[in-house]
């Protein structure tokens, strides 16, 4: 039906398309054993049935498309942008501001945090409470201006004097103080007896710093007898020393 030249046309057709078929069955199956494919990487990959095809000219059997497990990525649980790994305070509430360590942020160093300080400002070394509110220091009562008589619970004009400091001091404060008044003695005589001295000694500032308006509520007292002394026992004016009472403030 074709004449010659037709005939040759179709040949030269079918022949590239013949070659291209060979090459391609080639590159699949060279040998029995190792098969190839062509990919953009040069690296092998697996069929679907787990058999590893090397890439021509590619790194051959031991890399086939076998990625290396993914480093598993630092989490951040609080979501305060510092990562799991570094983050100091783990547990931070969202939406506080932290430092670099992962921890709320205290701005004026002492010892609240910003987002619980209500009193931010607070002078460098200040005593506050837990709402980051100065309060008044700790005071030591009747040591310089007078001191209790012997084997006395009574206080002195001098030393309510000095109650009245605390009370003015309390009541200017911004925090909520909570005192402890404790009471001492010299170490003359038995020790369970300067036990029950220094514990009404104590009582007797505690019931004048309420009946000066503060709130009994927060205010304890507690006894130390003769065991803290803060001057030599051996002299009387060591020992007129330690005849005294400390208020603490928490």
């Amino acid at each position: 039906m074709f004449d010659k030249a037709g005939k040759n046309k179709i040949a030269s057709i079918l022949v590239p398309v013949g070659l291209l078929v060979g090459l391609a069955a080639g590159s699949a199956h060279a040998d029995g054993h190792a098969k190839y494919v062509t990919s953009s990487s040069g690296e092998g990959v697996k069929t679907g049935y787990g058999e590893c095809w090397r890439g021509i000219g590619g790194t051959g059997a031991g890399n086939c498309g076998d990625a290396a497990p993914a480093k598993m990525m630092d989490g951040d649980a609080d979501g305060d942008g510092v990562p799991d790994s570094k983050d100091r305070c783990p547990n931070t509430p969202r939406g506080v501001l932290v430092d670099a360590d992962g921890c709320p942020r205290d701005s004026d160093g002492d010892g609240v945090p910003d987002y619980k300080d209500n009193c931010p400002g607070t002078p460098a070394g200040a005593k506050v409470d837990p709402k980051g509110c100065q309060i008044m220091a700790n005071m030591v009562i009747n040591t310089t201006a007078d001191h209790f008589d012997f084997d006395s619970a009574v206080l002195k004009p001098k030393m309510k004097a000095e109650l009245d400091t605390v009370v003015n001091k309390v009541q200017a404060s911004r925090g909520d103080e909570m005192l402890e008044v404790i009471g001492h003695t010299d170490s003359t005589g038995p020790d369970a007896y300067n036990q029950g001295l220094s514990e009404r000694r104590a009582q007797a500032a505690a019931d004048y710093l309420i009946d000066q308006g503060l709130n009994g509520s927060r205010i304890t007292v507690k006894g130390m007898g003769e065991s803290v002394p803060v001057a030599d026992n051996g002299t009387s004016e060591g020992r007129a020393m330690n005849r005294r009472v400390e208020v603490v403030t928490k």
